[in-house]
C-alpha cells in the first residue's frame, strides 16, 4: 500500500473540544463492554428460571450458554475482516444495532430452540464487538495511557456484570427471566448515538490511504504529539510490512507472537472464569447459600470486588507494567482454585467452610479481572502491527472463545459427574499451566508505541538494542 505525501504544515493547536473528543473515543468504546458484560451475567440468573419453564437437562443448560459462545467464535473470526474492510466504527455500529435486536428477541423466545437460535446470532454480534472495541480504543489512545484505556474496556465489562447480578437479584422473586435477558436492549441502542458522531481511528484511515483525515483524527485523539509525524510513522510501518493475511501469522517474524496470543487467549478462559459467571447461583446453592436469595445476591458482591480489582489494575498497569499485573493475577487464581478444591472436598459444607468457599470464589474472580481480564484486551490490541492487528486480535479471541465454549458446555455436566472438588482441582492444574506459560512468553510492552512492539517479535522475543535497531529506511518504531 502506498501512503500519500503529507504536507509540512503543522496541525493547529488542540482545543478543549478536541481533547474532549479524544476522551470520548475511549469512553464510547468501553461502553460497548458494559453491554457485553450485562449479557454475560444476565444468563446466570435467567438460566435458573428458564430451565424450569423449558424443562432443561444439564446438557441443555450448557447448550444455552455454549451456543452463544459458538456464535462469538464466528463473530471473532469475522470481526477482524469487518473492522479492516468497513472500519472499527462501522463494526461497532453493527454490533450495537444487532445486540439491541437480538436481546429483545431472546426475551420473547417461546421455546428453547428459538432461544438458542437467537443467542447464536447474539453471540456473533458479541464476537465482533470483542475484536472491534479494543481495537477502536487502542488505536485512538496515546501510548502513555493505552494500557489503562484498553483495560477500561474490562472495567466496563465487569460493570455490566455487576449491574446484571443486582437486576437478577431484584427480579428473582418473581422468576422474571425474560426481563433479565431483555433489559439491555435500550442501552445497546443508545450507544449508537455517540458512535454516529465519532470518526474512525487514525490507523484505519492510514490503512485506507486517507492520510489527511488520519492527521485530523490523530490531532483529536493525541493532541500533545505532532500528528503529521505520527501519521507518517504509521504509514511507513504499513509500507514496510508485508502481507496482512491470516497466513502471515504462521511465519516469522510473527509466529512467536501468534503462539503467545493463542496460548494466552486459551488459558484466559479454560481456567474457569465463566464457569463462575454463568453458573454462580448454582455454585453458591451447592455451597449452602439458598435462603433469602443469597445465591443471587452474593454474585453481585463477587463482581463488585472484581470491579475494584480491575480499577486497581488500570491504576498501576502503565506504572508497574503488564507482566507484574498478569502474573500476580494468575498466581492468585491458582491458590484460590486450590482452596476451592479443598473446600468442596471436605464433604458437607456449613458455617466457616461455606464462607471460606465464598471468599475463594470472590478472590478467584477478582484475581482474574486484575490479571487476565485486564491484560487480554491490552495484549490483543498490542501484539501485532497495524496490518495484522485486527487479524491477530481475532485469532487470539477465537482461542479464548473456544476455551469459553468448552467451559460453558461441560462445566455443569462435570460438576454432576465427577463432583465440584475434582472439577476445581482440574481448573487449578490448568491455571498453574497458565502461570508457567505467561512467565516464559509475556512481553513487557509498557510505554511502547504500537508500531515499536513489532521489533520485539522481529528480534526473537527480545527488545533490540539501539545498535541492532532497524535502519531508518525500514524503521517501524514511532
Amino acid at each position: 500500500m502506498s501512503t500519500a505525501t503529507l504536507s509540512e504544515t503543522p496541525p493547529p493547536p488542540p482545543s478543549g473540544k478536541t481533547r474532549r473528543t479524544g476522551r470520548l473515543f475511549a469512553l464510547t468504546g468501553a461502553f460497548v463492554g458494559v453491554i457485553y458484560g450485562y449479557d454475560s451475567g444476565s444468563i446466570s440468573g435467567a438460566l435458573v428460571f428458564l430451565s424450569r419453564d423449558f424443562h432443561l437437562t444439564e446438557a441443555e443448560k450448557g447448550l444455552v450458554n455454549s451456543i452463544l459462545v459458538g456464535g462469538c467464535v464466528v463473530g471473532a473470526l469475522l470481526g477482524g475482516k469487518l473492522a479492516d474492510a468497513f472500519g472499527r466504527k462501522a463494526a461497532m455500529l453493527i454490533v450495537a444495532g444487532s445486540y439491541a435486536l437480538f436481546v429483545a428477541l431472546s426475551a420473547l423466545a417461546p421455546n428453547v430452540v428459538v432461544l438458542d437460535a437467537v443467542r447464536f446470532l447474539l453471540g456473533v454480534a458479541i464476537g465482533i464487538s470483542i475484536v472491534a472495541a479494543p481495537l477502536y480504543i487502542a488505536e485512538s489512545t496515546p501510548a502513555r495511557i493505552r494500557g489503562a484505556s484498553v483495560a477500561a474496556y474490562q472495567v466496563a465489562t465487569v460493570t455490566g456484570i455487576v449491574i446484571t447480578y443486582f437486576v437478577n437479584w431484584g427480579l428473582a422473586d418473581g422468576g422474571h427471566w425474560r426481563w433479565m435477558l431483555g433489559a439491555s436492549a435500550i442501552p445497546a441502542a443508545l450507544v449508537m448515538i455517540p458512535l454516529f458522531r465519532l470518526p474512525d481511528t487514525p490507523r484505519w484511515y492510514v490503512l485506507k490511504g486517507r492520510t489527511e483525515r488520519a492527521v485530523e483524527v490523530m490531532t483529536m485523539t493525541d493532541p500533545d504529539v505532532d500528528a503529521r509525524t505520527e501519521v507518517a510513522a504509521v504509514g511507513a510501518a504499513l509500507t514496510a510490512e508485508s502481507g496482512g493475511s491470516a497466513g502471515s501469522l504462521l511465519h516469522k517474524p510473527y509466529l512467536r507472537a501468534t503462539v503467545f496470543v493463542v496460548g494466552l487467549g486459551f488459558f484466559c478462559q479454560i481456567t474457569g472464569i465463566n464457569a463462575v459467571t454463568y453458573y454462580s447461583p448454582q455454585i453458591f446453592a451447592q455451597m449452602g447459600f439458598i435462603g433469602d436469595g443469597l445465591n443471587f445476591l452474593l454474585p453481585s458482591f463477587v463482581q463488585l470486588a472484581s470491579l475494584a480489582a480491575t480499577v486497581l489494575a488500570i491504576l498501576i498497569i502503565d506504572r508497574l507494567g503488564r507482566r507484574v499485573v498478569l502474573l500476580t493475577g494468575i498466581g492468585t487464581m491458582v491458590v484460590m482454585l486450590a482452596v476451592l478444591t479443598v473446600v468442596f472436598g471436605v464433604g458437607e459444607l456449613h458455617g466457616t467452610t461455606t464462607w471460606v468457599g465464598f471468599g475463594a470464589i470472590l478472590l478467584f474472580t477478582a484475581a482474574f479481572n486484575f490479571g487476565f481480564g485486564s491484560l487480554i484486551w491490552v495484549y490483543a490490541s498490542e501484539a501485532f502491527p497495524a496490518q495484522l492487528r485486527s487479524t491477530g486480535a481475532s485469532v487470539m479471541l477465537t482461542a479464548d472463545l473456544v476455551a469459553n465454549l468448552l467451559i460453558a458446555q461441560f462445566f455443569p455436566s462435570l460438576m454432576a459427574w465427577i463432583g465440584a472438588s475434582w472439577t476445581f482441582a482440574g481448573l487449578s492444574v490448568l491455571a498453574l499451566g497458565a502461570l508457567v506459560f505467561a512467565s516464559f512468553t509475556a512481553p513487557e510492552t509498557k510505554g511502547r508505541h504500537l508500531e515499536e512492539i513489532q521489533s520485539y517479535w522481529s528480534n526473537g522475543g527480545r527488545w533490540p538494542t539501539p545498535t541492532s535497531a532497524p535502519a531508518p529506511a525500514t524503521e517501524v518504531v514511532q
